[in-house]
């Protein structure tokens, strides 16, 4: 079946004069003369039966149509561009697989396994981009998901399947010099913790997209803390773990996020009571999906976990 699709040099040219509204600029970046630019839009434009520009005093302004289309356009030729890379980097040996990770897992716990990863696929090249919600894969180019949520969350993903890594389990850490304050005041033995009563007395770092953490946590402890939901708030789990490492107050987070400053003694558990919590980590794929580096990353994780 024949596709109708328009010429990738006037999909080329409507891109770069939609991104700058000006076929001059569009033509400065691709190397062409404007009046190439103008003809390969004209006919793009003819093609579609529809217009994509109108003139202004100033130049070209999208219309409505082609403000949509170009964005479109524009994640389509990124795509093409990236796999066209890809293909030329490992000479058809190999591919690369496109990772979409919540953030603070890909930097503190993915990242520094991959070398091993490496070591056993030299072949296969892992992109990674920042995601936390869940997406429609057809509308990004990516290949899977390394997402935190809930057994619910995950299965109204649709046209997806996930494979469950590893439960979440958070606790409450500060800085050396916060519990040792605490400990004193407390009269508790030190380097031990202080008991949850105390920790509702300390100030407690809030994660902004789980604004219920520390609420959740009392409430399993049996602590009444009418304080749970007061303190300042970090959107990512680095920035809380960084506030707790400077002072700033207790901060409730995944312990497998924070190994390197416990190692360290940069962070301390503050109450050695933790929390499995409902979320969970998951690479989410899409449903039918048959890509062999996929296939060898989903082996290795599982290892991992």
């Amino acid at each position: 079946m024949r596709r109708t699709l328009p010429s990738t040099q006037s999909l080329a040219c409507f891109e770069a004069a939609a991104r700058h509204e000006s076929y001059t600029r569009a033509a400065q970046e691709l190397s062409l003369t404007q009046s190439a630019v103008s003809r390969q839009i004209l006919a793009l434009e003819a093609y579609l039966g529809v217009a994509l520009f109108r003139r202004t005093r100033h130049g070209v302004a999208l219309t409505p149509a082609g403000r949509q289309y170009a964005r479109q356009v524009a994640l389509r030729l990124q795509a093409l561009e990236r796999d066209t890379l890809d293909v030329m980097a490992h000479q058809g040996r190999g591919g690369a697989l496109a990772l979409a990770a919540v953030p603070t897992f890909a930097t503190r716990w993915l990242i520094p396994r991959l070398p091993q990863f490496a070591a056993q696929h030299p072949e296969t090249v892992v992109h990674i981009a920042t995601r936390t919600r869940p997406f429609l894969f057809a509308d990004t180019g990516l290949d899977a998901a390394l997402y935190a949520g809930t057994p619910d969350q995950v299965a109204r993903w649709p046209g997806t399947q996930a494979h469950w890594l590893m439960h979440e389990e958070v606790l409450p850490v500060c800085s050396p010099g916060l519990l040792q304050a605490a400990e004193q005041r407390g009269r508790g033995r030190a380097h031990q913790g202080v008991a949850p009563l105390q920790l509702a007395e300390l100030p407690l770092l809030q994660q902004s997209t789980r604004p219920h953490g520390w609420r959740e946590w009392f409430e399993a402890t049996g602590t009444p803390a009418p304080r749970a939901l007061d303190g300042p708030r970090y959107e990512l789990f680095s920035m809380l773990a960084a506030a707790a490492a400077h002072g700033l107050g207790v901060a409730l987070v995944p312990t497998m996020l924070i190994q390197a400053e416990l190692a360290r003694g940069e962070l301390v558990v503050a109450c050695p009571q933790a929390l499995r919590g409902e979320r969970s980590y998951y690479l989410v794929v899409p449903e039918k999906t048959t890509n062999p580096a996929l296939e060898s990353f989903l082996a290795w994780l599982l290892a991992q976990t």
